[in-house]
């Protein structure tokens, strides 16, 4: 079957210091990255409908499961024989197909702006005017390290999600300019989520299992 699952990985860097004298577009930016930290730290655990969908049009679907700090599970739909957890540590793509394994630690992953709450957008991120005022984006990258890719997270101001804001989804770039945009829908926030579902079997000859 046809990849749909193009590698991301992001490094996080400094931005420039923040002055008393900000315009109110800057200031208003500071405040909308402070709530976007402030919903990556309250939302402990959470499940959505997601689809994927890559640089050529073409779209998967399954379940996202979430679990902070850094726990993350894509279960594809099924006969998708791909599956990609974050367990803490490491963001594991398993291709059960080909029998293959691939790891990056987290934090060199996009996905680590999205589900390490002790990281500080303001640092690393930039909000992205929509022209709704509705819509929040912001995008995280390091100009430094161009190999790591770019992640832009999108949300929804919703006064009844936590911080007043709802995931929509992302769209991440490698330095390949592989797009893979995610879109979640049917959000779950403060769910019970056991360990167990960040555990997976690994397909390869005679390879440990990594507890599934």
């Amino acid at each position: 079957m046809k990849r749909m699952f193009a590698p991301l990985v992001l490094a996080l860097a400094a931005a420039p210091l923040v002055v008393p004298t900000l315009p109110a577009a800057a200031q208003q930016g500071q405040s909308d990255l402070a709530r976007v930290n402030a919903y990556i730290r309250a939302v402990t655990t959470m499940t959505a409908d997601f689809s994927q969908t890559d640089r050529n049009g073409q779209t998967l679907t399954g379940k996202l499961t979430l679990k902070q700090p850094g726990k993350i599970r894509f279960q594809y739909q099924k006969g998708v024989p791909l599956l990609i957890v974050g367990d803490g540590k490491a963001l594991t793509v398993i291709d059960y197909e080909v029998r293959q394994v691939q790891r990056w630690p987290i934090g060199n992953s996009p996905l680590g702006a999205l589900i390490d709450p002790s990281k500080d957008l303001s640092k690393f991120g930039k909000v992205i005017p929509t022209g709704d005022p509705s819509i929040l984006s912001v995008e995280a990258r390091d100009p430094k390290r161009p190999e790591f890719g770019t992640i832009t997270m999108i949300f929804k101001r919703d006064a009844s999600s936590p911080a007043g804001l709802q995931l929509y989804g992302w769209v991440a770039l490698d330095s390949q300019n592989n797009r893979t945009a995610v879109r979640l829908s049917n959000q779950l926030y403060g769910v019970q989520v056991a360990d167990s579902a960040f555990r997976w079997t690994d397909p390869r000859p005679r390879g440990r299992s990594a507890g599934g």
